[in-house]
Parts: structure tokens; C-alpha cells; sequence
């Protein structure tokens, strides 16, 4: 099968932009889908698209910003996928439970911060716009596009995130120890 439009890509420039870019990648795939697995998945397709499609990336983002990008789309495709559906069993969140989630655990060992626990448990696209920031040190502009969502979405939905986040930590220094 051959093809008109072939990317611009050498093997070496794939393998160099994964060893860049793959523990990024990685780490975000497993952050939207608490699952090992899954974020080799979601890591692998991701790779493969950018390769597939680097001819068509444009420049307005940085390459970072645009594999998170396609991170995130491989995700919810991961997500509604049929197989997905019929095998992950969808519980709903326990705010009783005791056992430390693997999300947990990673926030621990990777930012060793109290603070992210705390953010871990806000609403996801709250959690989400947090990490992006914070960890990822995206720009305003850039969570704008790996969102999808305009600039002054962005930037309220980041405002309100850290006002929750912010909620949180007073109920927590107010003795819910």
C-alpha cells in the first residue's frame, strides 16, 4: 500500500522525538487512563499518528504540546472504543476507599507533594488543567489547543480549578486531618 502522502520522518527522528518525548507522553496517557496497560496503548498510537501525520503538523504548538494533543484524542478513542467498554468494568469513585490508586501512588513517587494529592481529587478537567500547567508547563495558549477549548476557556477553567483546588487545602488545614 503505498502512499502520496509520506512523512517527513526518518525512523531515527521517530525514535529520537520518543526518547524526548515518551516518558511525557507516557505519564499523561496513564494520568487520563489509570491504567499501565492502557498508556503503553494510548503511548504507542500516538507515536504512530505523530509519525503518520507529521507532514501535517503545522507549527502552531510545540511538538510537546501537539503529541499531548494526540495523547488526549487516542485516549477518548481508547475510551469509547467497544472493546473497552465491554471489558473495563466502570466503577464509581469511593471516597471511603483506603487502598492508594495507582494515580495516587505515581503523584507520590513522581512530585512527592501534598499539594497534588489534594489536586487528584478535584473533578477531572479540573485535575487535568492542573497537571497541563503545572507539570507540563504549558502556556495558556498551549492547554487552549491540547484542550480544545478557546483561550478564555482556558484561562477561566484554570482560575476556577485553582480556586477549588485552593477550597480544598483551607478544609484540609482546618482540621480535616
Amino acid at each position: 500500500m503505498e502512499r502520496n502522502n509520506v512523512a517527513t520522518m526518518s525512523a531515527g527522528a521517530l525514535q529520537t522525538l520518543m526518547e524526548t518525548y515518551g516518558e511525557d507522553v507516557w505519564n499523561y496517557a496513564f494520568f487520563l487512563s489509570h491504567s499501565s496497560s492502557a498508556a503503553d496503548d494510548i503511548a504507542q498510537e500516538t507515536f504512530i499518528r505523530a509519525y503518520k501525520y507529521m507532514h501535517a503538523f503545522r507549527g502552531e504548538a510545540s511538538v510537546k504540546t501537539w503529541l499531548l494533543r494526540i495523547t488526549r484524542n487516542r485516549w477518548y478513542t481508547y475510551r469509547s472504543s467497544s472493546f473497552m467498554k465491554r471489558v473495563t468494568l466502570q466503577a464509581a469513585p469511593d471516597s471511603t476507599r483506603t487502598a492508594q490508586s495507582a494515580e495516587n501512588a505515581y503523584m507520590d513517587e513522581s512530585l512527592s507533594s501534598e499539594v497534588w494529592q489534594l489536586v487528584l481529587r478535584l473533578p477531572r478537567k479540573y485535575r487535568e488543567i492542573l497537571m497541563l500547567h503545572a507539570h507540563y508547563e504549558m502556556t495558556m495558549e498551549e492547554l487552549a489547543h491540547t484542550l480544545n477549548i478557546s483561550l478564555s476557556a482556558a484561562k477561566s477553567r484554570l482560575h476556577r480549578a485553582r480556586q477549588k483546588a485552593n477550597e480544598y487545602w483551607e478544609k484540609e488545614l482546618n482540621g480535616n486531618d
